[in-house]
């Protein structure tokens, strides 16, 4: 089957194209663009006038809670989600209950995922056995069952002599390491940034040398191994000065902002806003500030959701108790689109983050728009206002800060495979 997308803005950030064009599928795969496109007969023609063409979202850390939390979400929730948020791709983080230690597990997933036919799903395996930090687990048996990288989640790597040969056995295959960087004695029973609203609410903070310390620790071990390094959701200026340092050094290493941390900060706590109760916490201003620099100058290299639903019990808790996350895959793009203009970046560079950009770390195709590419694809209206209200999210999971945000940017079409997987309702 051929599909046209008629008289759209394409826009590919792999490229840097931004122009008016035409696309046309012909099955799985993006067959010509522009006059080649406009000449071919089509099946079906999608009108695009007035909304942006660009490739399918990738996100790289979504949880869809299967299996083990499925009280919380269940993956076709979220799945459904996705698409509603022009995600086209997305990576799970491996803390699930069971934990994705084992082929059977990550097999079984890719299968349910498949049966789906939603978005596209990649695996993150455990770094260790049952994420316990103690044994590592077979990484080469999680590779060929389509792990594409090994992390501990959220779950701290205390011990450097584990890390250490963790880094050596992944360095050996060729794998990536994904980790988040936290010394676990200085962040033990904090829940908020240690800073000036962590003191007046009288909440047990986590300082920002938590994170740098442990980074520190991170790239030193990835100079003596060569490993490649996914530093995730870095929360402070502190570790964007070191990531920046640590590229000029030329070291294997990545990283990404969870797209909460880009817009938000401990200002946003108020009083005791569980919906503001994340993991890294928000941090202060002036870090939010040096996240939004670091991302606009390429020293972070990746926008995710870091998509974590939460069921209304666990959320409607004091703060310190609450369960930390935050809803956000059907936010990603709005959420960047608002980053893009207010730090005057253009629309092709913003959108890389959360598309090529983020392919490339992962080690996917995804993320382009040119013949031969795979057909995933969103078309969106990008000054289309929308009120964010849990009624209207498809996520299973309604806990966000954003809840009563007018934002802009409504997705229309999403399409994977060439194949369109979500259309929005008629106004």
């Amino acid at each position: 089957m051929k599909t046209l997308i008629k008289g759209g803005r394409l826009i590919d950030p792999a490229s840097g194209r931004d122009s008016a064009g035409d696309v046309l599928i012909d099955g799985e795969r993006i067959a010509a663009l522009d006059a080649a496109a406009k000449e071919a007969h089509a099946d079906r023609v999608i009108d695009a006038k007035g909304l942006i063409v660009a490739p399918g979202l990738v996100d790289i850390c979504a949880r869809l809670r299967e299996p083990g939390f499925e009280y919380k979400a269940t993956l076709e929730s979220e799945m459904e989600a996705a698409v509603a948020g022009g995600v086209t791709s997305l990576a799970c983080p491996p803390d699930t209950d069971p934990p994705l230690d084992e082929p059977g597990l990550v097999d079984m997933l890719r299968r349910r995922a498949r049966a789906s036919s939603h978005a596209r799903l990649y695996p993150i395996g455990a770094l260790t056995v049952k994420l316990a930090g103690e044994r590592l687990t077979e990484m080469a048996e999680l590779s060929e069952s389509g792990c594409l990288a090994f992390t501990q989640a959220n779950v701290p790597l205390d011990d450097t002599q584990v890390l250490w040969r963790a880094l050596q056995y992944a360095g050996t295959f060729g794998f990536a390491v994904w980790l988040r960087a936290e010394d676990l004695s200085l962040a033990k029973d904090g829940v908020a940034h240690d800073g000036e609203v962590a003191t007046r609410l009288g909440l047990p903070g986590i300082p920002a040398l938590a994170e740098t310390i442990a980074l520190g620790k991170l790239l030193q071990l990835v100079g003596a191994t060569g490993t490649r390094l996914h530093v995730c959701r870095i929360s402070t200026a502190g570790a964007v000065a070191m990531i920046r340092q640590a590229k000029a050094d030329k070291l294997p290493v990545t990283c990404d902002v969870g797209i909460h941390h880009v817009h938000l900060s401990e200002m946003d706590l108020g009083y005791f806003d569980s919906h503001c109760h994340l993991v890294p916490p928000l941090r202060s201003m002036r870090d939010r500030d040096a996240l939004r620099a670091g991302l606009a100058d390429g020293t972070i290299d990746v926008i995710c959701s870091d998509h974590t639903p939460v069921d209304e019990d666990a959320k409607q808790m004091p703060f310190s108790e609450s369960e930390v996350g935050a809803t956000g895959l059907e936010l990603l793009l709005p959420l960047t689109l608002k980053w893009a203009a207010e730090a005057k970046v253009p629309l092709a560079k913003a959108l890389a983050k959360v598309t090529s950009d983020a392919a490339r770390v992962l080690g996917v195709k995804s993320g382009r728009l040119e013949p031969g590419a795979p057909a995933d694809i969103t078309i969106f209206a990008p000054d289309e206002p929308f009120r964010v209200v849990p009624e209207a999210l498809k996520s299973q999971g309604k806990n966000t800060p954003f809840i009563g945000y007018e934002l802009a940017g409504r997705v229309r079409h999403t399409l994977v495979d060439g194949t369109v997987v979500y259309t929005a309702a008629q106004k």
